[in-house]
């Protein structure tokens, strides 16, 4: 799991004219910049498809192991592996190794500015070859928190965060195609190791605090924060539960990873679609689509599975869409923020992350043990996860209508003579009104 060595191809493109030449119409009241409303044409393609499968396998190999942990959580769930562990104790750590990656973005931003692209990533090589490594050594509940929470998580942080951020710039109209590819990796890699996890499990037994503050002072800031808090509490919730889910119906533990396996391959395979008609019909537009259509299926497939075929065609459906956020925010906030901002405000959206993803499985694991049926031991979870979804369409759905009015202030400033259009408070007095969340703007059909 050499992942260090893709980083050589990770290099910022070389854009004609300038590195990035923004022209930047609008900026707060306070005089920083807000958008960026032009920008030199990246290369769009070429060398930026190699980057492409560079972040591919490098999500493959720490969101994708990551995935695994739901086979190793229903292993440990049923057998008792640690005296006196707890089904909460348990969820914490699946959730814990996502919300360290998270948590320690603000670190892996600067260690990659002083270090640079290659070392910060070969750090997160062994930090997660570690983690995994003294797992298996593990003989006391803490120590598996320590490994395979604290450390993977570290280990993933420090590969995921610079690997994002270093995509965007090399591309422009194929942006969400390639993010799209790249995030697949995280399916595809889920797939396999899910697989893997079963059989071998079966056969062998932290001055930039202010800034960060400041930004939760935007308002597309805060709606795609808001997003990502609660879709992430519905996605974890679901990419956690099916193999307890399927036991909890009478299925077997090979049918419940096949289950798992079969959402990550959705994931894997609906990515690059997300991504592409994303391109085609507008990003936000298509985040849109795919948070509702999670929702759907939870309150239409998910509830009424009681077998297996209904449950793997659930999950390969639901696999396709649920994973929206990861595959689309950073397009989204290149969209609403421009690419000047992208990695500072990502820093902020990946520790609004923390909490939500740490707590999320446990959240679930509390209704499921609120329940006496069997059959329906988890429904509060599955409404839960159908809700959190609900919530995520609303979140983007104003996020949709306030891009939507900020596209249509810059085109009024662009072609009006007066020069108060232009001013600090002339763009702040058009973005204070409450204009966007007409009713009219809320369902324009629009390109967005």
């Amino acid at each position: 799991m050499d992942l260090a060595r893709t980083s050589s191809a990770l290099t910022q493109p070389r854009h004609r004219g300038s590195d990035v030449a923004l022209e930047e119409i609008e900026s707060s009241e306070e005089g920083t910049s807000n958008v960026a409303f032009r920008e030199d044409v990246p290369p769009d393609g070429g060398y930026g498809w190699i980057c492409t499968l560079s972040v591919f396998i490098i999500n493959a190999n720490t969101w994708g192991v990551n995935s695994s942990w739901a086979v190793i959580l229903a292993y440990y769930l049923s057998h008792k592996t640690y005296q006196r562990a707890t089904h909460l104790e348990y969820a914490l750590i699946g959730g814990l190794s996502i919300s360290q990656a998270l948590l320690i973005s603000p670190v892996v931003t600067m260690a990659q500015r002083y270090f640079g692209l290659r070392s910060t990533l070969l750090l997160g090589t062994v930090l997660v070859f570690a983690a995994l490594f003294t797992s298996s050594y593990t003989t006391q509940l803490w120590q598996l928190f320590l490994s395979q929470g604290v450390c993977f998580g570290w280990g993933m942080g420090f590969l995921y965060n610079p690997a994002s951020s270093a995509l965007p710039p090399w591309f422009s109209t194929w942006r969400s195609l390639a993010v799209g590819l790249a995030t697949a990796g995280a399916g595809i890699g889920g797939l396999l190791y899910s697989l893997v996890t079963n059989a071998a499990i079966s056969n062998l037994g932290i001055a930039w605090t202010y800034r960060v503050l400041a930004e939760f002072g935007r308002i597309e800031v805060l709606l795609v924060v808001f997003w990502g808090v609660v879709t992430e509490l519905g996605y974890i919730t679901l990419l956690y539960s099916l193999p307890s889910y399927a036991s909890s119906v009478g299925l077997t533990a090979t049918q419940g990873s096949v289950a798992n396996a079969l959402l990550n391959l959705g994931l894997g395979l609906g990515r690059p679609l997300v991504g592409y008609f994303s391109d085609a019909f507008g990003r936000i537009n298509m985040t849109l689509a795919t948070t509702i259509t999670c929702s759907i299926l939870c309150f239409v497939l998910w509830i009424p599975s009681q077998s297996f075929g209904p449950l793997a065609a659930f999950a390969l459906l639901v696999g396709g869409v649920c994973g929206t956020f990861w595959a689309a925010v950073t397009p989204v906030l290149v969209e609403v923020v421009g690419l000047s901002r992208l990695a500072r405000t990502f820093g902020v959206v990946c520790l609004a992350m923390v909490l939500p993803t740490t707590f999320a499985e446990p959240v679930a694991m509390q209704l499921v043990d609120g329940q006496e049926s069997a059959s329906q031991s988890f429904l509060g979870a599955q409404i839960f996860v159908a809700c959190a979804f609900v919530a995520g369409t609303v979140s983007v759905l104003l996020l949709r209508s306030w891009q939507i009015t900020r596209m249509d202030a810059m085109l009024e400033a662009t072609s009006s003579d007066d020069p108060s259009l232009f001013s600090n408070r002339g763009v702040t007095r058009r973005k204070r009104d409450l204009s966007w969340l007409a009713p009219r703007v809320l369902f324009s059909l629009r390109r967005v």
